[in-house]
């Protein structure tokens, strides 16, 4: 028989989702509100002045170049951290599945980055590849490879990458494993009985039913890589060398906080804003076919 929740009162059920709603009005929908209307107007950076210039803001941006560069800058940088930091979660999920010894140690170092701020993992990885001081750049410089992110965009560029994928791959090995331990066993063994090999094993009975935890991982790494990488690009590079690391959200920060351009940064945030929620319905309208629920 199915249990059901019956309340006695009308009142009550609007009364526990009361907080959860308050935080999402003053968190999300309240910000995002003063986003657009402050993108409408133009004003200076001590607030005691104010235009209403319609969509002025919208338009000098668009028609500045290194816009359309950081745009296409975020979409290298989310992409190449969803799929990084993907691939070598499912990886080492998959092997800690396994019943190996000391697995459990293994599991647990595996997770202890998800609890470093992504600043702090900016700070750690710049230390490892410094130029001067880092103990991965001296290996670096004696493998022959001219290590030196300060000044090579593109070194930068995957300096970024690697620091950000790194931090998300403990929150994408935790929902693999839980997804690996939920598959029964007896799939499995049903498939070693047709005398499926492991390889095909995975590619045609653990990877279908992972398909759900694949598709809510992809939503989340894609936000988290247009978003969440701030506090590593800011440790790193600060958006340098030549704007080589320069991404949307970074960029808002930079034009409204440091430039003090307040109308042309909230025009960025709604712009951004856009971006991810139409890159989140063409995920859900796109890949959701191929989930097997």
């Amino acid at each position: 028989m199915q249990k059901q929740s019956v309340f006695t009162s009308r009142w009550l059920p609007f009364a526990l989702i009361a907080p959860q709603l308050a935080v999402v009005l003053v968190f999300f929908y309240w910000p995002a509100a003063q986003a657009v209307l402050q993108s409408f107007l133009l004003q200076d950076a001590f607030g005691l002045s104010t235009t209403f210039v319609w969509f002025e803001n919208y338009k000098e941006l668009l028609s500045e170049p290194g816009y359309f560069a950081s745009i296409v800058r975020t979409f290298v940088f989310a992409f190449a951290i969803a799929i990084s930091s993907l691939s070598l979660a499912l990886l080492f999920a998959v092997m800690a599945d396994k019943p190996l010894r000391g697995v459990g140690i293994y599991r647990t170092l595996l997770i202890w980055p998800y609890a470093v701020a992504p600043p702090v993992a900016g700070v750690l990885w710049v230390f490892m590849l410094n130029p001067s001081l880092g103990v991965l750049a001296r290996g670096l410089r004696e493998l022959g490879v001219d290590w030196n992110p300060l000044l090579d965009g593109n070194q930068a560029a995957a300096l970024v990458i690697l620091a950000s994928a790194w931090k998300q791959i403990s929150y994408n090995f935790l929902f693999f494993l839980a997804g690996l331990q939920s598959i029964p066993k007896s799939v499995h063994e049903a498939a070693a009985i047709d005398g499926a090999r492991p390889m095909r094993r995975f590619w045609t009975v653990t990877f279908p039913l992972l398909t759900p935890t694949i598709f809510f991982l992809i939503v989340v790494n894609i936000v988290y890589a247009f978003f969440d990488t701030f506090g590593v690009i800011d440790t790193m590079t600060r958006g340098g060398p030549a704007k080589a690391t320069e991404t949307l959200v970074y960029k808002v920060y930079t034009d409204g906080l440091l430039g003090g351009n307040l109308g042309s940064s909230a025009a960025q945030s709604v712009i951004l804003m856009g971006i991810v929620i139409v890159l989140t319905a063409i995920q859900f309208r796109f890949v959701e076919r191929k989930v097997t629920y």
